[in-house]
């Protein structure tokens, strides 16, 4: 079994699978420099695009394909949709529940990144943008507002002209989020709607500090791919 990971829910899943009467090799993209690594066989780079994919599973005897990738990892997902077709195998996405807004959260979707920068100016001054770092370029072009950025690894250009970074691994604590939002001044919070619990304190923190959020909605799963919500129920697929 090849599973596709790099996620919180991929490591666990790799966990559960510790002790079963399966082979599973978890790939990872790379984009880490040290990245977490899953018991049991792991893997790290490209397949070169969905043919290389096909290819790989095709060679190593794959039976079984898990997208346990991140909820934005787009292109990935319909590489592994097009490569499991190629392939004849099945394919399980695996994707954390979506983040819901309750009462007191005041949240403006967008669609992409793209949208969100162009929101962004009405919003906003000091902004905490936490869309991942191979995702800025989309708000390079803004000069007025000043960024706070967090990522595990340094981004690289093109940035804001007024940007500070901060590098930090999740999760973080509710207090943790409470003393950023105060020590920078933030004014708005620009998240991905990534979902699970590592980052969702900031979502608390923005709530009782009445910060407006802009949210980017997930793009969708390919067509015709079963999605399931945590690992157990990947490892219920499985025995299926």
């Amino acid at each position: 079994m090849l599973v596709l990971g790099g996620t919180t829910e991929a490591r666990r899943l790799a966990e559960l699978l510790a002790d079963a009467p399966y082979r599973v090799t978890t790939s990872l993209a790379g984009r880490v420099a040290s990245p977490v690594l899953p018991p049991g066989e792991t893997r790290i780079g490209g397949f070169g695009g969905p043919e290389g994919l096909a290819a790989w599973i095709a060679e190593h005897g794959v039976t079984r394909l898990v997208d346990a990738t991140h909820p934005f990892a787009r292109q990935m997902s319909f590489h592994a949709a097009a490569a499991a077709a190629a392939a004849g195998v099945p394919l399980l996405a695996v994707r954390r529940p979506a983040w819901q807004p309750v009462p007191g959260d005041r949240w403006h979707r967008v669609p992409d990144l793209d949208a969100a920068a162009a929101a962004l100016p009405d919003l906003g001054s000091r902004v905490f943008l936490t869309t991942g770092r191979t995702g800025l370029a989309a708000f390079a072009h803004l000069d007025r507002p000043w960024f706070l950025v967090r990522s595990v690894d340094a981004p690289t250009p093109p940035l804001p002209a007024r940007t500070e970074v901060l590098l930090a691994r999740g999760p973080f604590t509710l207090d943790d989020e409470r003393e950023l939002l105060r020590a920078h001044r933030i004014d708005l919070l620009v998240t991905k709607d990534s979902g699970g619990s590592a980052t969702a304190p900031k979502l608390t923190a923005t709530r009782e500090a009445g910060i407006p959020v802009l949210v980017v909605d997930r793009p969708p799963v390919p067509p015709g791919v079963p999605v399931v919500g945590t690992p157990q129920a990947a490892v219920d697929w499985l025995a299926q």
